[in-house]
């Protein structure tokens, strides 16, 4: 009797205990909660004030474009800037690179933002933003938004450091555009400098200014060039006939499909943004194709492109297995990716996001200025858009957002590399307070308030 005595007594203690921890853990996040809330307050103050600044600096980037690995001017302003906001500033690692580095008031996560700062070639400016001073070079991709963004994110974070648990870094990436910049940056070191836990970096979109949007993994179609080697003959034409219908044929999405109407990526029942969205589980062939002869050999170059990249790995070694048992396996000599193109190669990563990561920020971001901010997306855009972002992702995890541009009243579309090209500069308004607020909530999170909230 005297050991159950002991057992309850016991018991209730540990009870208590279990209890009272909890509701210290409780009352910790809830001062917490209302501290970053504080500090929200007055990220929008402060972005307000800062608009009108950061809109000038966009400006003047735009018309001094600098094309990627030429980027002098660019960096060479972003170096001040930072310089001037008291943060620590290195550069030069990998090319024209600028990174900031913000440090709280006390220790603890380390995470970094990525703005792209590079320039496109562009032969005909249309009818859209204001010519660049500088002819057939032009900020068609938005990356001069993107800097003033990464700026203003530094400029109203660097004023609440006393809240800041830990480090932030500003990565300020040349040659984007080229897909050389991040590679050439983690190669001379980056993270040798650097050692951020989580990274995330944003990109102009024809959404509407005001929206963000991601989705766990790929955010963009996987695209390949294939090659497929036979040992020439007379029959060359034949082969090729034949090669290409067998390729065509692993086509997924009938012609007369919704999936090929632009306009169908956000319509609210079909789109990406719907759970039911067409723009998933897909692979496409290009109709045209590439006939080579050289040197005794056949060659038959296809383009093909797929959702995910279990689908797009699989295929070469699908065709091979199917050609060798066709009356021209004889012939076959091999089937496989290019791997030294921009576009079509090995060689392009592609975007993949973490997760949790993505879900935490869609909702921190919605939890805070509203379920129209941020949203989350379902399917796979399709139209060959990548960012070698997504080499910093392959060694840290992260997440890419898209984020509206355009004011459809006001006829401003935010379509990246159309002649046409132009942007509703809200956007760097809603862009710095969102992610400034989404910054400060992942490197104050700790492994009790993911627990406790998540």
């Amino acid at each position: 009797m005297k050991n159950l005595k002991t057992s309850h007594y016991s018991s209730m203690i540990k009870s208590i205990c279990f209890a009272s921890c909890l509701l210290i853990c409780n009352t910790a996040v809830q001062a917490q909660n209302s501290e970053l809330q504080n500090v929200h307050t007055a990220i929008q103050l402060a972005t307000d004030s800062l608009y009108e600044s950061l809109v000038e600096i966009r400006r003047d980037i735009h018309q001094h474009p600098e094309l990627s690995g030429e980027e002098k001017r660019t960096s060479e302003f972003i170096y001040q800037y930072l310089s001037n906001l008291g943060l620590e500033v290195k550069a030069g690692i990998g090319g024209y690179s600028v990174i900031g580095v913000l440090k709280g008031k006390q220790p603890g996560k380390k995470i970094a933002w990525r703005a792209d700062i590079d320039a496109i070639p562009i032969h005909n400016h249309g009818a859209g933003e204001a010519a660049a001073k500088k002819d057939e070079i032009g900020h068609n991709c938005g990356h001069d938004v993107h800097t003033a963004i990464g700026l203003g994110i530094a400029n109203v974070l660097a004023k609440q450091k006393e809240h800041i648990k830990g480090t932030i870094y500003f990565i300020f990436q040349p040659s984007e555009e080229n897909y050389k910049g991040a590679k050439l940056m983690i190669d001379d070191g980056l993270f040798n400098v650097i050692s951020p836990e989580e990274i995330y970096a944003a990109h102009i979109s024809p959404m509407p200014a005001g929206l963000i949007a991601s989705k766990p993994g790929y955010l963009f179609a996987d695209y390949k060039q294939i090659n497929l080697t036979f040992k020439a003959t007379e029959d060359n034409n034949e082969i090729a006939d034949f090669v290409k219908k067998r390729v065509s044929e692993l086509q997924n999405v009938a012609a007369d499909s919704k999936f090929w109407d632009n306009s169908s990526l956000m319509d609210p029942n079909i789109g990406i943004g719907n759970p039911n969205t067409i723009f998933k589980d897909f692979v496409t062939v290009q109709k045209h194709f590439k006939v080579e002869e050289n040197d005794g050999e056949l060659k038959i170059i296809g383009f093909i492109s797929a959702s995910n990249e279990e689908s797009i790995s699989a295929i070469p070694d699908q065709l091979k297995a199917a050609f060798k048992e066709s009356k021209y396996g004889h012939l076959l000599k091999d089937v496989y990716y290019h791997s030294n193109m921009i576009g079509y190669s090995t060689e392009r990563g592609n975007i993949d996001n973490d997760e949790q990561l993505t879900l935490q920020t869609i909702n921190t971001v919605a939890n805070i200025y509203g379920p129209a901010s941020a949203i989350q997306l379902y399917g796979i855009i399709p139209d060959g858009r990548g960012d070698d972002f997504s080499y910093f992702q392959q060694q840290v995890p992260g997440t890419y957002f898209l984020m509206g541009g355009s004011n459809f009243e006001k006829g401003i579309i935010a379509m990246p590399h159309s002649p046409d090209f132009s942007v509703d500069e809200s956007c760097i308004k809603s862009g710095v307070k969102y992610f400034a607020s989404m910054l400060v909530e992942q490197v104050n999170k700790t492994d009790e308030s993911v627990s406790l909230k998540d």
